[in-house]
């Protein structure tokens, strides 16, 4: 579901310290714009499935990301759109 316009808000953008130790703003504003616009990152066929089921629905909406050598963020999209939040696996 790949677009180049944003699918849907993202509310309020919040960025947990761990997360913003391990990436740049640009990194962050490029997964940030991927994540908008259904590049769900390195997902599983039944997330992406999932994601596209949840777009138009208004449920909630999740990414991942490989950043690095071992090192993976998720973005996490509320169902009501009021946030969005960039975590480390181990702060979910």
């Amino acid at each position: 579901m790949q677009t180049t316009f944003p699918l849907f808000q993202l509310g309020r953008l919040f960025i947990t310290p761990a997360a913003q130790a391990m990436l740049t703003p640009e990194i962050a504003r490029d997964l940030l714009h991927r994540h908008q616009r259904g590049d769900w990152g390195d997902l599983s066929e039944a997330d992406i499935l999932e994601n596209e089921f949840s777009v138009p629905r208004d449920l909630r909406i999740f990414s991942a990301y490989n950043v690095g050598e071992g090192e993976r963020v998720y973005i996490i999209t509320e169902a009501d759109r009021s946030a969005t939040t960039i975590l480390l696996p181990e702060e979910y």
